[in-house]
């Protein structure tokens, strides 16, 4: 991961959080191409379509509430989840299988030799202002991402050479080196375009691109959109939206089922059958590692026989089973991304090899602690628990609040074991980078992918990242618990809701309500 987002946002609950939510780093929003003259894909999903009513408001059920509406300088995917596609827009998007659209460009080239990108904008785009978007402001929102370090996205662009204008309507960029992820990087909040100049206050409002517009924020209630008639591409479905936050499961499913909600998200599995006859719920893939972290760098850790027998030690289909929703993930690169690999050989269930690998290590007596944040509950550490107690390694449970993680964990690297819920796609240059919180150092990992990163062949740069992967796995840098999917839960004549990857990323152009 070339970034970190933290996907909790600060707020005062309504009720206990027990939401498994997580480290960052943006997810995906669906889309179907319509034409190239009238902007991105709006998105596809559940529902069977009937007479669409134009003025019809939708109520969302979300989890996390944002902190504060700037997308520039706050991260979290909570941000990007209502934000991202729907207010703010980039020159590219993708869609829920992270497939890469054009969006503010009609059309882009790469050269040959994989460094210059040119994209020629599309016709009519205004700001919410009403300002005309010109290649200007491209050009500035870009530079600024590249050259402010408080600007999120900002080390996505420092392979940038330059960003010029060629004319009002086309933006050419440059890079030093060929990058296969660049292009995705502009996906994410890199990429995202604003007005040159603009002075509005983006920590309460907004002056975006995109198909809604701000009309109301709620702090620790809601936030209200609605459809921009003035939008340059297709127009939103619906005239208004309400992203309601209940932060608490239980709360959330009493409020689908007294009618208050059209859409509930990340409804807890335990709880769905609740909700049957009068939702339907979907089951939605992501992006998002259930990963148990290994201090690398800190004995006994930074043993690879101690590492491989806690992961032989855990029983990941128990795991699943017990969290009701996921599937199984041996390694760091999720089925979404590039390079993905069963590697499922690597960890198997094997409790007696995982003891005597401990006693071959001369960690028969082994004493760990888990520090995990609090919002995930303990089934997750109830089971590590258990698992680890069969082969003789005690676990201490730590939990604290997210602030506390960050500033522990994460920032001061102090912790045996910790267990996040990494949702950024592409994030596997985590492993690549000694310096991240995993303190995991391989040269070869790093050479693997520095070179998939310049190969311009897509499939090679999967190869290659396959080859890394594997390599990872194999070293028991850490522990992939499972790889989470999302259930949502939608009312019947609620139509195009997407399903997949909306952890963070929630295109909401293309839904529509029957009369």
């Amino acid at each position: 991961m070339h970034r970190t987002r933290a996907a909790l946002a600060s707020r005062r609950p309504r009720a206990p959080r027990r939401a498994a939510i997580a480290l960052v780093t943006g997810l995906t929003a669906a889309a179907l191409m319509l034409s190239a003259c009238t902007g991105s894909p709006a998105p596809s999903g559940s529902g069977t379509a009937g007479a669409v009513d134009a003025n019809a408001a939708l109520t969302v059920g979300l989890v996390l509430e944002p902190s504060s509406l700037d997308i520039r300088h706050t991260s979290g995917a909570a941000l990007e989840q209502v934000l991202v596609d729907n207010i703010y827009e980039g020159l590219v998007s993708r869609t829920q299988d992270n497939k890469i659209i054009d969006r503010l460009a009609k059309s882009h080239e790469i050269s040959s030799d994989g460094l210059t990108y040119t994209f020629v904008l599309n016709d009519g785009i205004t700001f919410h202002s009403g300002a005309k978007l010109t290649s200007a402001d491209v050009v500035a929102s870009l530079q600024t991402a590249k050259d402010d370090k408080t600007v999120q996205g900002h080390a996505d662009l420092a392979g940038v050479a330059s960003i010029t204008a060629k004319d009002d309507k086309t933006v050419v960029i440059t890079l030093s080196q060929p990058s296969q992820n660049f292009l995705f990087s502009l996906t994410g909040t890199a990429g995202l375009v604003f007005q040159k100049g603009d002075t509005t206050d983006l920590q309460a409002a907004e002056n975006g691109t995109g198909p809604f517009t701000l009309t109301q924020w709620k702090k620790g209630d809601s936030l209200s959109f609605a459809r921009n008639d003035e939008y340059w591409g297709t127009k939103a479905g619906v005239k208004s939206i309400v992203f309601d936050y209940i932060p608490d499961f239980t709360a959330g499913v009493n409020a689908a089922q007294s009618g208050t909600l059209d859409v509930l998200t990340a409804v807890d599995a335990n709880l769905a059958p609740q909700l049957d006859g009068k939702f339907a719920v979907t089951k939605g893939k992501t992006t998002d590692k259930g990963t148990l972290a290994f201090n690398n760098a800190k004995a006994p850790l930074n043993d690879q026989r101690v590492r491989e027998a806690l992961r032989l030690a855990i029983d990941h289909k128990a795991i699943i089973e017990a969290r009701g929703v996921g599937t199984t993930l041996y390694g760091p690169i999720p089925q979404l991304d590039p390079g993905y690999k069963d590697l499922s050989s690597t960890a198997p269930y094997d409790p007696e090899k995982a003891k005597a690998l401990l006693k071959e290590a001369g960690q028969e007596n082994l004493s760990l602690t888990l520090t995990i944040p609090s919002f995930y509950g303990t089934t997750v550490p109830q089971l590590l628990t258990s698992d680890f107690k069969k082969v003789g390694v005690t676990l201490k449970v730590d939990s604290v609040e997210f602030p506390a993680w960050l500033d522990t964990v994460f920032t001061k690297h102090d912790y045996d074991l910790s267990f996040v819920l990494h949702v950024e796609p592409r994030d596997f240059g985590n492993f690549a980078n000694p310096d991240y919180y995993f303190g995991y150092n391989n040269p070869e990992v790093q050479k693997l992918y520095a070179q998939s990163q310049t190969e311009l062949d897509a499939k090679k740069s999967a190869d290659l990242l396959s080859q890394a992967a594997e390599i990872v796995a194999k070293d028991a840098a850490a522990d992939w618990l499972y790889e989470d999917q999302t259930l949502t839960a939608v009312r019947p004549g609620v139509n195009g809701f997407p399903k997949d990857s909306i952890n963070s990323r929630l295109d909401l152009r293309g839904v529509t309500v029957s009369k």
